[in-house]
């Protein structure tokens, strides 16, 4: 498979691309524009810096960017929180060696804490719950998750991971109804942890499989998008009783680098927590 792509180039040039000149103010001058977007000229003049640096920083030719000059170029391109902080750990990297080969290994799996797993079974059949590791891998679970979402009790570890779920599994568009939706924000999240050195091996690995293995995981990775999913709506088309609208919410785990606890819930007398609780009667049944 051979490397990674340098995430530096495309992603700067999908920003200049999304930008309109004329509503930042900046002349047509003579011969304008053959492409869509921002100029690199464009870009340098906002940012500040001399055309010639800012062509190396996005061809990647750039190194020990200082972040006086990445905060510039993020203010100049309009970048979002989750994107300049998306371009200050690619441009980090392009202070060591940042691109992985695909054929490496990621090495093991993190192992989460007795106290998380702890904290997974109090939750019980009450509240769905599951701990993400780097790339999306899925590293611990409670038992209602399993009747909700895929069973993941059955899956060979090499399955455990959030986005191959989403791009390789046969029941991934059945039980998702906003498949469309969730696969772009899958997406945008991988990309969100490149970089981060807690988390490349794996987001690496991760995303050179799925490239290799999913025409739509490649459409959806060319698009650049970063951002964090740290909140939202998962709707989940339940085979028996129909379905689920459910809020989750993120959380990143300071001691436990990489990983994130992620909880799933109902409002008290929705119709998603009667049906909650119809899932579980039969464990309750048999206790």
């Amino acid at each position: 498979m051979g490397h990674a792509e340098d995430e530096i180039t495309p992603f700067l040039k999908a920003r200049r691309a999304a930008l309109d000149a004329a509503s930042l103010g900046l002349p047509d001058g003579l011969a304008r524009r053959r492409v869509r977007g921002l100029r690199r000229e464009d870009v340098a003049r906002l940012a500040g810096v001399s055309v010639d640096y800012y062509t190396r920083i996005e061809q990647g030719r750039a190194h020990a960017v200082s972040d006086a000059v990445v905060d510039a170029i993020a203010r100049a391109l309009r970048l979002t929180p989750d994107e300049h902080a998306f371009l200050r750990n690619i441009s980090h990297g392009r202070r060591g060696a940042h691109t992985e080969v695909c054929d490496a290994g990621a090495g093991p799996r993190p192992r989460v804490r007795p106290q998380l797993l702890e904290l997974l079974e109090a939750m019980g059949d009450t509240v769905p719950a599951v701990v993400y590791g780097p790339g999306t891998d899925l590293l611990a679970w409670n038992t209602i998750i399993g009747r909700i979402w895929f069973d993941l009790d059955a899956l060979p570890e090499a399955e455990l991971n959030g986005a191959r779920l989403m791009f390789l599994h046969p029941d991934a568009k059945a039980l998702h109804p906003d498949w469309e939706a969730e696969a772009e924000e899958t997406v945008a999240s991988l990309r969100a942890q490149i970089g981060r050195r807690e988390d490349e091996a794996r987001v690496q690995r991760v995303v050179c499989d799925l490239r290799e293995q999913s025409e739509e995981f490649r459409h959806y990775w060319d698009v650049q998008a970063v951002r964090e999913r740290t909140q939202g709506i998962k709707r989940i088309l339940h085979p028996q009783v129909g379905e689920l609208v459910l809020t989750y919410e993120a959380f990143s785990l300071p001691t436990d680098p990489g990983q994130r606890l992620c909880t799933y819930t109902a409002p008290k007398g929705s119709p998603t927590a009667a049906k909650l609780r119809t899932l579980t009667e039969p464990a309750t049944a048999t206790a």
